[in-house]
């Protein structure tokens, strides 16, 4: 393939793609820049299909390379290996929507890996990412149905802007990943500050503008640079097949879809699952269908069937209407020795919510292409095996579960009280034990309460709610707090958390292209009616945070000092401070501005801490008394240490209302003296005065003698 370039302009900011030099065996690669911010995206497929493979195998890889930015790992080994946390999140946001983009029984494996090359820090890696990928299957020889792209909106002083930079987005009241076709959107994830369901829509509707500009781009590029497709094998059933096993068995699986409880209905549908089975592929014979096929076939009835009831009857699997919120029950302070524990459940989906404060130490240490951070809140969900009722891997969390985990902190993320008035570190754990639709936003409302339950000062409390989708012909239904079969076999999975005044967070993902604004706004306003019934049950268990800390919590005070005083406190080598802490058994934090957190569970070591710190650092004023010992003696007067390690001089005239002769018989080394400041020279020397804060001498009465002769 001869070296070619595409230039799209979107908001005045170009994006160069360029193919044609670069990974040139690939089916397909790209190297797209925008400024000094470039990413090499691959696209790679296999000739035919695995003969046993019932799914469609993608695989998407973003890695970014520390020496983009001109750095190197931090740690003990440099190179780049485990993906971060950004990494699995930027390749879920690629995957998302390239995944619908493929033909339904198309089951060859595709590969995709995107490579940061080149970081400037301005311009933003993830909706590059997005079109990169995109472009790369695009001009491959790799069957997408159409190009994807994807970009970012930003919004300052109700102003949107289209992948804004970082500085842009630092201050940005939205930050909305938005991915789709020339046609119809496909991914939505955005975060914001109690931003209305209007602002929302208006921001959707702004970055599709930029897609479409995107999308037709690539387009036009696809028929200037771009392969042959391929032909590939669509696994699909064939009609005949999906028609025989309606008429066999559809009643009975029409019957199994209006069981209320999961584990039931599941286990009704298997009995039906074996029946068809039994007769489509009966053992020891030679089957006309694969088992795929056969399978592929009863998921297509399954969903029919659904799908019908729901259109049709407004009746959902567990007997709910379309708009019905399943059952919620909330126990605060369930576990005893936590500081904020929530047990949440809401239908079938349970997770047990924790909260734990402390302090800067107990912070998440992260290392990206922008350096080293910390973050003092975060929250890491879990999904067990036997949530679902199955066995399977325990280990390290998958994609999924950092996915939902981040999507929930983000969620919460709005409502955190400043770190100036709440200097803790806060750490929350979401625990699914039962899992039947939206795990992510029982995490949302279980986080909440778990914080509420540990006295953080939260701004103000949020719910999330997941909403579905049922497309037919023109015909949609919209869900409510959906369960996890509708979510299977539905066309959205549409996920809310705010207020009765906001949102703070939203993620949507579609799995056909007839999705349109008005569907959007229909689902956010029964999505807001959702969120405040969640959030009604919420105050009720739990009205506002409670007033007091645990107490097994640590206590957190916090001190100002000036800028010029953290060597001091610090000292050569962080001498000072290890003294301080093996002295007192307190941990202690300063930050660039000055603001040191001392934490501690024993009230007697942080006060003592405090006062070290406060001697250390404090400014001798005049005007002010000291007490501090005599740490010199010259026959002229003495050295008294005070605060900030400094020493006054209290002449011997200064000492006392009486002469002193002999100060040695008068003080000692190491006595403690109470003394006030009268004058800082300008050489810093300091004068003290013991004197003025003796009571003065009492005047002798005069006899009646001398009475009588001054009269």
């Amino acid at each position: 393939m001869k070296h070619n370039t595409l230039t799209v302009a979107i908001q005045g900011k170009e994006l160069v793609f360029e193919t044609g030099k670069v990974a040139r065996q690939a089916n397909g690669a790209v190297m797209l820049s925008s400024g000094h911010t470039t990413i090499l995206a691959t696209a790679c497929a296999t000739k035919q299909a695995g003969p046993d493979v019932d799914f469609f195998p993608l695989r998407v890889d973003y890695q970014e390379k520390f020496s983009s930015a001109g750095k190197t790992l931090g740690g003990f080994l440099k190179r780049e290996g485990k993906p971060t946390e950004k990494e699995v999140l930027v390749s879920r946001l690629i995957d998302r929507p390239i995944r619908p983009m493929f033909e339904d029984g198309f089951y060859n494996e595709v590969q995709i890996l995107s490579y940061v090359l080149s970081y400037d820090e301005n311009h933003a890696t993830e909706p590059l990412a997005i079109c990169a990928a995109s472009a790369a299957l695009v001009i491959s020889d790799i069957p997408l149905i159409k190009p994807v792209a994807g970009v970012r909106v930003g919004m300052k002083n109700d102003m949107f802007i289209i992948n804004p930079s970082e500085a842009e987005l630092a201050g940005s009241e939205l930050d909305l990943m938005l991915a789709g076709t020339e046609d119809a959107i496909l991914m939505i994830e955005g975060y914001a500050k109690f931003l209305t369901e209007e602002t929302v829509l208006a921001a959707i509707a702004e970055g599709h503008e930029a897609i479409k500009t995107i999308c037709k781009a690539l387009s036009d590029w696809q028929n200037v640079v771009g392969k042959e497709k391929m032909k590939a094998e669509l696994r699909l059933p064939p009609q005949e097949l999906v028609q025989s096993i309606e008429n066999m068995v559809g009643e009975e699986l029409s019957a199994c879809y209006t069981i209320k409880q999961k584990l039931e209905r599941e286990a009704a549908i298997e009995k039906v699952t074996e029946k068809v089975n039994a007769h489509f592929l009966p053992e020891g014979q030679e089957n006309a269908h694969s088992p795929s096929i056969v399978q592929a076939a009863f998921k297509k009835v399954s969903s029919k069937l659904m799908r019908k009831v729901i259109l049709e009857k407004n009746i959902r699997c567990d007997g709910r209407s379309t708009t019905e919120i399943r059952p919620i029950s909330i126990e605060t302070s369930f576990l005893g020795r936590t500081h904020g524990s929530t047990l949440f459940t809401r239908g079938e989906t349970q997770t047990i919510a924790v909260c734990t404060l402390g302090g800067e130490s107990m912070g998440q240490r992260y290392e990206d292409l922008q350096g080293e951070g910390l973050r003092r809140f975060y929250l890491q969900y879990s999904f067990p095996p036997f949530s679902v009722g199955e066995v399977g891997r325990v280990g390290a969390p998958g994609r999924r579960e950092v996915g939902h985990g981040k999507l929930a902190e983000r969620s919460l993320q709005a409502i955190l009280p400043a770190s100036e008035a709440f200097p803790y570190t806060i750490r929350l754990e979401s625990n699914i034990t039962e899992s039947n639709g939206s795990s992510s936003m029982a995490s949302v409302c279980g986080g909440c309460l778990a914080m509420m339950d540990a006295g953080v000062p939260i701004k103000r409390p949020v719910a999330g709610i997941a909403m579905g989708l049922i497309l037919e012909e023109g015909r949609f239904s919209i869900l409510s707090d959906i369960l996890g079969v509708e979510d299977a076999l539905g066309d959205m999975d549409f996920k809310v958390a705010g207020d009765q005044d906001g949102i703070t967070a939203f993620q949507m993902d579609i799995k056909v292209e007839g999705i349109t604004l008005d569907i959007m706004k229909a689902a956010l306003t029964q999505a807001k009616e959702g969120r405040i019934h969640i959030l009604q049950k919420m105050l009720d268990a739990m009205p506002k945070s409670r007033e007091n800390l645990s107490k097994y919590a640590p206590r957190i005070e916090s001190i100002q000092i000036k800028q010029s005083k953290i060597g001091t406190v610090i000292g050569p080598g962080g001498k000072q401070i290890r003294a301080i802490i093996e002295e007192t058994g307190v941990e202690i934090d300063i930050n660039d501005e000055g603001i040191v957190n001392i934490s501690s569970n024993n009230a007697e070591a942080l006060e003592k801490a405090k006062a070290i710190i406060h001697n250390l650092t404090a400014e001798v004023e005049i005007g002010k008394v000291y007490k501090g010992p005599v740490v010199g003696i010259q026959p002229f007067g003495v050295f008294v240490k005070l605060v900030g390690g400094k020493e006054g001089l209290c002449h011997i005239s200064e000492l006392s209302h009486q002469r002193v002769q002999n100060i040695e018989d008068y003080i000692k080394e190491g006595d403690e003296l109470e003394v006030k400041v009268l004058d800082i020279n300008d050489r810093g020397q300091i004068k003290l005065s013991r004197k003025v804060l003796l009571p003065p001498p009492q005047k002798k009465a005069p006899s009646s003698t001398e009475e009588g002769q001054g009269s």
